[in-house]
C-alpha cells in the first residue's frame, strides 16, 4: 500500500532521523537519489545539459547538490537562482566546486540556459510553499521547450497536502519525492502535474511519521479484501444485493448496475423496480420483483438510485433499512441529509463532482479544485462513508486515511459507467466488506475493467462491467508476479 503523509507529519519525522544522524544527512541522500534519477533518465551523463531552477531553502539545496554530482560526472550542470541571496550556501559551493554555471534569474541568459536543457531540474518552491508559482519562476518555467522536467519532492506551485492547484505550477515529467509519498502527488489535479512519482528512501520510518493522510491500494492489498467462497458457501451465505434502480425513462440504468453487481462477488442479486423486464432479458439469473423493496426478499445489502427518476418513496423504504446501503445519482438527489444521517447501518455515498457540489452546496468548480477536502467534508456532515468520482476516485469516511484508487482511464467518463461502478461496490458490501473496503476495492476493480476494455479506445459501459471477471482473476491470482 502506498501510504502519504502530511507536511507537518514530514517534518516532524525529519526532525527524529536528523536528531540521531550526522548534519545534513538528509539532504545528501535525497540529492543522491535525486542525481540517480535523473542519470536514469539521462541515460548518458556526459555532455548533457542540465538545469536547475533553484528557489531559497532546503528544496533548492537538494537540487544544488544533485546537480553537483552530475557535473562531476560530466553533465554540463547550470543553476538559476530566483533567490540568490537566500540559495543554500552548502548546495551552491558544491556546484561551483564541480564546474557547475550559476545565472541569475534577472540575467538576460537565464531563459536562454532555461531553453536549452535536455533536463529541467524544478527546486524552486518546497513541500511547504503554498500558492501558485510567481513570476519570475513561471517566467523560466515557460521557457522549458523539450526537455524532460523532474520535480523535487513536489512540483512547484502544487499544495502537497491537498493537490491543489491555484495559479501556474510545474508539470513535471518525473516527480522524486523523499521519505514519504505526501498526499498532493496522488491526489489530482495534483497527481496531473507530478507525472511518475519516484520515491527516495532517505532513513523515514512509519513510526517517525505517525497517522498517514491518504492511502492507495495495490494489487496486494486487494487481493487480501476480495470476498472468496469456501467450501460450506452458498448464494446466500455469499450475500444478496439488492437493486433499486431504474425508471421507464432509464431502464439502462437499472441493466448496467445489475450487471455490475452480478461480478462483484455476492451470492444472488435482487432487482425490485419498473425495468424488471429490461433485466430479465439481459440477467435470468437476476431474481426480480415489481413491488416495494421491503417485500423483495432478504438482502444483506441495497444499492439505490442510479435512473430511479423522482421515486422517493421506494427510496425511503431502502433507506429505513437495517442493512448496508449504497446511494447514487437519483438517490443523492432525493435523500436529505438527516435521511442519510439517521441511518443506523453503515452508508456508501458515490457522487461525482457535481453532485457531490450540490450535496455541499458549493460550485462543481469548487469541488474538482479540492476534492480531498470535498471528500472529507461530505463524510463529515452526511456521517457516512463517501465514494467520490473523478479523475483520482477518493473514498472518505470518518476515520481512517483516505483512499486514493490508483487505477483507471479517462475513458471511464461514459455513461452508465458509474451505474456499474455502484452496483460492484454494492456486490461487496452484502459480500460482507465494510463500506470503505467496498468502495475501494469497487473503484480499483472498476477502474482497472476500463483499462481492460478500452485499450486506449473509446469504451461503452456495458464492456467495463463485461471486464471484470478478467480483472479480478488477475488481481487474486496467488502467482501474480
Amino acid at each position: 500500500m502506498r501510504t502519504a503523509y502530511s507536511v507537518e507529519s514530514v517534518r516532524a519525522g525529519e526532525r527524529v532521523v536528523m536528531d540521531r544522524g550526522p548534519e545534513g544527512v538528509l539532504m545528501q541522500r535525497a540529492a543522491a537519489g535525486l542525481a540517480a534519477e535523473c542519470a536514469r533518465l539521462l541515460g548518458k551523463v556526459y555532455g548533457a545539459r542540465v538545469t536547475l531552477l533553484v528557489g531559497s531553502g532546503d528544496n533548492g539545496g537538494d537540487a544544488l547538490y544533485a546537480g553537483a554530482r552530475l557535473a562531476r560526472r560530466g553533465a554540463g550542470v547550470s543553476a538559476v537562482l530566483l533567490a540568490p541571496e537566500r540559495a543554500h550556501t552548502g548546495g551552491l559551493a558544491a556546484l561551483r566546486a564541480a564546474g557547475g554555471l550559476v545565472v541569475g534569474a534577472d540575467e538576460a541568459r537565464a531563459e536562454g540556459v532555461v531553453a536549452r536543457a535536455g533536463l529541467v531540474v524544478d527546486g524552486i518552491v518546497g513541500i511547504g510553499g503554498r500558492g501558485g508559482l510567481r513570476e519570475d519562476a513561471a517566467r523560466l518555467v515557460a521557457a522549458v521547450r523539450d526537455a524532460v522536467v523532474v520535480a523535487v519532492d513536489l512540483p512547484s506551485g502544487v499544495d502537497a497536502d491537498t493537490g491543489e492547484v491555484h495559479g501556474d505550477a510545474v508539470r513535471a515529467d518525473v516527480t522524486v519525492t523523499f521519505g514519504a509519498y505526501k498526499p498532493g502527488l496522488l491526489i489530482d489535479p495534483g497527481r496531473e502535474y507530478a507525472g511518475v512519482v519516484r520515491l527516495v528512501d532517505i532513513g523515514l520510518a512509519p513510526a517517525d511519521l505517525g497517522r498517514a493522510e491518504a492511502e492507495a491500494l495495490q494489487f496486494a492489498d486487494v487481493e487480501r479484501l476480495l470476498p472468496v467462497p469456501g467450501g460450506e458457501s452458498d448464494k446466500y451465505r455469499r450475500g444478496v444485493v439488492g437493486i433499486v434502480a431504474g425508471s421507464e425513462r432509464y431502464p439502462g440504468a437499472a441493466v448496467l448496475a445489475v450487471a455490475g453487481a452480478l461480478r462483484g462477488g455476492a451470492g444472488a442479486v435482487r432487482y425490485v423496480g419498473p425495468a424488471a423486464d429490461a433485466v430479465i432479458a439481459r440477467f435470468p439469473e437476476t431474481l426480480v420483483s415489481t413491488g416495494p423493496p421491503s417485500k423483495a426478499g432478504r438482502v444483506q445489502a441495497w444499492v439505490v438510485g442510479p435512473g430511479l427518476g423522482e421515486d422517493a418513496e421506494r427510496l425511503g423504504e431502502v433507506l429505513a433499512a437495517d442493512v448496508p446501503v449504497l446511494i447514487d445519482a437519483d438517490g443523492l438527489r432525493l435523500a436529505g441529509e438527516r435521511d442519510v444521517r439517521e441511518r443506523r447501518a453503515p452508508t456508501l455515498l458515490t457522487p461525482h463532482a457535481g453532485e457531490a457540489a450540490a450535496l455541499l452546496g458549493v460550485a462543481r468548480e469548487e469541488v474538482e479544485a479540492g476534492r480531498l477536502s470535498a471528500a472529507r467534508e461530505l463524510a463529515r456532515r452526511y456521517g457516512a462513508t463517501v465514494l467520490l468520482k473523478g479523475s483520482t476516485t477518493l473514498v472518505a469516511s470518518g476515520e481512517g486515511p483516505v483512499r486514493v484508487n490508483p487505477t483507471g482511464t479517462p475513458w471511464l467518463a461514459t455513461a452508465g459507467s458509474g451505474d456499474v461502478l455502484s452496483g460492484l461496490a454494492g456486490s461487496l458490501l452484502a459480500a460482507g466488506l465494510d463500506a470503505r473496503d467496498a468502495g475501494s476495492v469497487g473503484a480499483y476493480l472498476h477502474g482497472l475493467a476500463g483499462r481492460y476494455a478500452s485499450e486506449g479506445a473509446p469504451v461503452g459501459a456495458h464492456d467495463v462491467a463485461n471486464a471484470i471477471p478478467a480483472v479480478w482473476r488477475e488481481v487474486g491470482r496467488p502467482d501474480r508476479g
